[in-house]
């Protein structure tokens, strides 16, 4: 029992050769989630098929997927996780309905972060609509685990910018929410630039569309939403350096609190650089 306890509170290894061998068992096995970005990536996502398929049903398809995943050289990180997502939406698109719901709710539910990943991209074969795949994505987005809800938004932002206009008039209730992660998904999902994703080409050079989120969120009271406000401003100053260095003025004089002054501070560091 000690042993386990140890294992659930460790704080994770800064490296991967320094990931302790029972972690990295219990990590595929999809017995544990992962507590840092080093584990996240190590994971080994063919092994956590083997592990994780049987337990849910889909054992048949197994030697599929792992054959599609050796075709493209593909194991660990955010390229498998779409990957084995794509592959068992398109595995689901051939069950009935009631069968497609109780493996996306094993998975949705999943103790391993990675197959809680893995579900974030099992809702695309079908022509659903923006609302109604925002509405599958919400609760990857309020997930208690980081990497899921990078995840969360990875998945969906390409649909987002698609209709860049129509995307914030959705994405503002979700800034209203009295969830912290919800709020930071509002913007963290149609940030201009954005981390390991394609460039939103419209917000780079008109990033006023998104005003109406913005500015619901420039005195928010969570650190995690002022980052995103923060790194969204910076992302647009280095195409529309003026319009944020104007917005974070008037900010500052309409909006003089600690969290705004936060968030000027993060969103000027490239324009103050320069």
């Amino acid at each position: 029992m000690k042993v386990l306890a140890d294992v659930l509170n460790r704080k994770g290894a800064r490296k991967a050769s320094d990931i302790p061998n029972e972690v990295l068992i219990l990590l595929n096995q999809g017995k544990i989630e992962s507590v840092n970005l080093t584990e996240w990536q190590t994971v080994h996502h063919m092994t956590l098929l083997k592990n994780v398929l049987p337990s849910i049903g889909l054992e048949e398809k197994l030697e599929f997927i792992l054959s599609e995943m050796e075709k493209q050289k593909v194991e660990t990180g955010m390229k498998a996780i779409r990957l084995i997502g794509s592959l068992l939406d398109t595995i689901l698109k051939d069950e009935s309905a009631t069968n497609k719901e109780n493996i996306i709710k094993k998975c949705s539910h999943h103790v391993s972060d990675s197959v809680r990943c893995w579900a974030a991209f099992m809702n695309k074969s079908n022509n659903y609509s923006l609302e109604e795949k925002l509405l599958y994505i919400k609760p990857f987005a309020a997930d208690c685990h980081f990497g899921v809800r990078e995840i969360a938004w990875m998945s969906i932002r390409e649909d987002l910018s698609v209709n860049i206009e129509n995307s914030v008039d959705l994405l503002i209730e979700w800034a209203k929410s009295e969830d912290e992660n919800i709020r930071r998904f509002s913007l963290e999902s149609i940030r201009p630039r954005g981390v390991w994703t394609k460039h939103i080409e419209i917000l780079k050079e008109k990033p006023h569309i998104a005003l109406p989120i913005l500015n619901l969120l420039k005195s928010d009271s969570s650190k995690y939403v002022q980052d995103s406000v923060g790194n969204w401003l910076n992302d647009a100053s280095k195409t529309q350096p003026d319009w944020v260095k104007n917005l974070c003025d008037e900010w500052q004089k309409d909006s003089p609190s600690k969290a705004t002054e936060r968030i000027i501070k993060k969103a000027q560091r490239t324009i103050v650089k320069s």
